[in-house]
């Protein structure tokens, strides 16, 4: 035993340690003292024999005397109302006084362990208990569309739960979801605070009774791909999953990050490379105009979606006669037994009976056969003569990490002796661009330093000689906010040249922030990429189903079949009545599916059609344009 320890000094180390239990232990003591005191008094009482009574009330028992005891110690005015020998009345006051220091600190130390509870449960501190939930792991301004898209996706399965795990005040993300996400569709959103890389946190959400789960970058961190790899691995190495592998959906946004991720997630994780993405969707909206609302559409789910459908009555059939098979959904793509999808396989491709069809429809539930395939019409089918492809000129205002993933891909679709200009105002942008020309092959590459929205600097440049346009963000150098307003000034003076000089050109311009875009129609300009608003439908088109990612890696890939928007005069005469079944046996004929169509306006062409009824007529007039699924 330590030398110089006084029995008090041995008694408040045993306080002290009793006390640092916590508050339950604080309750039980409070308890016992409580119930010491009250049974004291009436034991007290009861042996005195000092309780009052007369001939119609006898003297009170021991239960009664601790129940008179109990009623005392909780309500101190009770005694006021005693009659008897000043020692009964001694007694019971001397109860009312332990109660009042005792019971009465039981009830403050109740009060503040039901506060603190109420605490943590506002914190999302507790675990959630569901099954089949869909699990956001990190908190971005994506998380509220891919909410949203993931409400709407499930709006015929009422009662679906998404559950969000993020470093942030449970209320505060409860309340942001509530704000920009008002309609859930039935669906019910959990939030719970926490870090998704660490174990006792990843444990909040559930992971391993989640149907799906989706990774997003942590907002405003240096590195947002470091923290999405170590969830996934955090994810991977979760030793409570028992039934199957994990559905992860994962956003990397560098590219040289891809191969760590698919180490540590293996096949449990499908890649979302979003630079990557936003680049080829780019490139492809700047030699497409329109296309970029026909990816939104086929990405959200408020329209028409891909889904994979089995229809073993085609089997033996051929592929190209599966394209007009469907009244309400439009066959562009195949998938085998072995889980391998092919866009626009051979027509002549017979079908298995377990084979699924890649279709684009408005729901799974509403592809329906067509009741008959009317004769063709002969007469009003044209054939087109392949036009040789030509030199371009392309100019790319602005700059950011996503600029050598869109020179790379102009490359791939150019022919030798294409112009690329790039006019940027930064050192970063001039080194990447001299490392670029080593690479690039059918595109002289000349960058000009300069400010994009200096009037000036774009009239020297001769905007009006370009056939097409690219307006790039300076994501990496502002915040949203001021890279979409450079954005939108560079807009308004490339519209300013256009009506002042009459000469057109398309613009694709990058935007980070939807409503920026709304602000920016204004400017006339053919299409907008909102990075982060494709990323997350993307994100949420893959939580639902991951097979959906080699259909979208083909669409984006600038080999293999691509969507085209093509001179409609090519495929049925102009201003005849057609039905959608002839233009998708013209398209057949040159080995392409006809997929929709797109009206053109009095200046700008609207909105292109997708999966229109096979039955339905229309008259193409000039300008009108057939969307396809090709090879080039």
């Amino acid at each position: 035993m330590p030398r110089n320890v006084t029995v008090r000094d041995r008694f408040n180390y045993r306080f002290d340690s009793f006390m640092s239990r916590g508050p339950i232990a604080l309750v039980g003591a409070l308890g016992v003292a409580s119930l010491l005191v009250i049974v004291l008094g009436a034991v007290l009482v009861h042996t005195l024999g000092v309780a009052p009574s007369d001939a119609d009330h006898p003297r009170p028992g021991l239960v009664t005397l601790i129940w008179m005891s109990a009623m005392r110690a909780m309500d101190a005015g009770a005694v006021g109302g005693d009659d008897g020998s000043p020692l009964y009345l001694g007694l019971m006051l001397a109860v009312t006084l332990g109660g009042i220091f005792v019971v009465s600190a039981l009830i403050g130390v109740l009060n503040n362990g039901l506060g603190a509870k109420l605490d943590d449960l506002r914190k999302g501190r507790s675990r959630v208990i569901e099954e089949g939930h869909t699990l956001i792991l990190g908190w971005s301004a994506q998380v509220f569309t891919v909410v949203s898209e993931l409400c709407e996706a499930g709006k015929n399965h009422p009662g679906s739960v998404i559950v969000v795990l993020g470093d942030k005040d449970k209320v505060e993300m409860e309340q942001e979801i509530a704000t920009k996400v008002p309609d859930l569709r039935g669906a019910r959103v959990v939030c719970r605070n926490g870090s998704p890389i660490d174990l006792d946190d990843l444990d909040l959400g559930s992971p391993e009774t989640a149907r799906a789960i989706v990774v997003l970058g942590p907002e405003g961190a240096d590195d947002p791909d470091v923290n999405v790899i170590k969830t996934v691995l955090a994810l991977v190495g979760h030793k409570k999953r028992e039934r199957g592998d994990f559905h992860i959906v994962a956003e990397i946004r560098d590219i040289k990050n891809r191969i760590p991720a698919e180490m540590v997630g293996g096949r449990q994780v499908e890649l979302v490379m979003s630079s990557d993405v936003i680049a080829r969707i780019a490139v492809q909206t700047c030699r497409q105009s329109g296309l970029s609302s026909i990816y939104t559409e086929l990405l959200d789910f408020g329209g028409d979606e891909i889904y994979f459908h089995r229809a073993p009555a085609l089997a033996g059939k051929t592929f190209g006669e599966a394209l007009s098979a469907f009244e309400d959904g439009a066959v562009m793509g195949l998938r085998g037994d072995d889980g391998k999808t092919r866009l626009l396989p051979p027509m002549d491709t017979k079908l298995e009976a377990n084979d699924s069809l890649v279709v684009i429809a408005e729901d799974d539930d509403k592809i329906r056969a067509a009741t008959k395939v009317p004769a063709v019409n002969e007469d009003v089918l044209r054939t087109a003569r392949k036009a040789a492809p030509e030199a371009e000129s392309t100019l790319i205002l602005g700059w950011n990490s996503r600029g050598a993933t869109v020179v790379s891909e102009l490359d791939k679709y150019a022919v030798a002796g294409s112009k690329l200009t790039i006019i940027a105002d930064d050192e970063t942008s001039a080194r990447d661009i001299a490392a670029l020309t080593r690479k690039v092959v059918n595109h002289e590459v000349k960058f000009v330093a300069g400010d994009i929205t200096d009037r000036s600097v774009l009239d020297a440049a001769e905007v009006t000689t370009f056939k097409h346009v690219i307006t790039l963000s300076y994501a990496d150098k502002y915040g949203v906010q001021q890279a979409d307003a450079v954005t939108l000034v560079t807009l308004l003076h490339l519209r300013a040249i256009e009506e002042t000089q009459g000469d057109t050109f398309s613009v694709v311009s990058e935007m980070l922030d939807l409503r920026n875009q709304k602000l920016a129609e204004v400017t006339g300009t053919d299409d907008f990429i909102v990075s982060e608003n494709l990323v997350s439908l993307l994100l949420a088109q893959l939580a639902e189903n991951k097979a959906l990612g080699a259909v979208f890696e083909d669409l984006f890939d600038a080999d293999g079949a691509e969507i085209y928007l093509k001179d409609a005069g090519d495929y049925v005469a102009v201003g005849e009545s057609v039905d959608f079944f002839t233009v998708v046996e013209a398209a057949r004929r040159r080995g392409e599916i006809a997929i929709g169509y797109a009206i053109a306006g009095s200046s700008k062409s609207r909105a292109p059609k997708l999966n229109p009824k096979k039955s339905e007529r229309v008259k193409f007039a000039a300008g009108d344009r057939v969307v396809v699924l090709a090879d080039a």
